[in-house]
């Protein structure tokens, strides 16, 4: 399909993720891949302050509110909660997590998890998976989306996680 895969190898396309387990027959599923220069631990509460901002195109899916730029210390996500904010809403539900190590939630009808794979000591691979039940058509204009914005929000992420590992600011 088109824009179901970004950043991804074939190993990472072809692995379990908590979402496959959520959605049966999905006619969406999409996945994308970001190599970080930071160790997971690092990576991982800027990952949990998705639920503060979609990190993504703020002017699009924020109301123009800018995503926060330093760390607010969240406590670790738990199931049930918002998975995020987006103009003041609160959006979705956390439906699985590992602290550290994975995400799954659940916001218009699609399911999706995020994997932090360590690789050397300082870095790691942040994976995203999505799957929706939906009609094949939809699926297509929701990838073509998803991959415009999913992609955003890796590359935030990947960059507030390595300055901040580095010791630079993050503003």
């Amino acid at each position: 399909m088109i824009g179901d895969r970004w950043g991804m190898t074939d190993s990472e396309t072809s692995r379990s993720y908590p979402c496959d387990d959520l959605v049966v027959s999905p006619a969406l599923q999409a996945w994308r891949g970001v190599r970080i220069e930071a160790p997971a631990a690092a990576v991982w509460p800027w990952l949990t302050q998705v639920r503060l901002a979609p990190y993504s195109y703020d002017w699009i899916d924020n109301l123009g509110h800018r995503s926060p730029r330093r760390l607010v210390g969240l406590p670790e996500p738990r199931v049930g909660e918002a998975f995020t904010t987006a103009g003041g809403r609160k959006l979705g539900r956390i439906v699985s997590v590992d602290p550290g190590r994975q995400l799954t939630s659940t916001i218009m009808g699609a399911f999706m998890s995020y994997l932090l794979v360590p690789q050397e000591p300082d870095a790691m691979r942040l994976l995203l998976k999505v799957v929706m039940r939906t009609n094949r058509w939809a699926a297509v204009g929701l990838s073509i989306g998803d991959l415009v914005m999913a992609r955003r929000q890796l590359l935030n992420l990947k960059h507030l996680a390595e300055r901040h590992h580095q010791g630079q600011p993050t503003e």
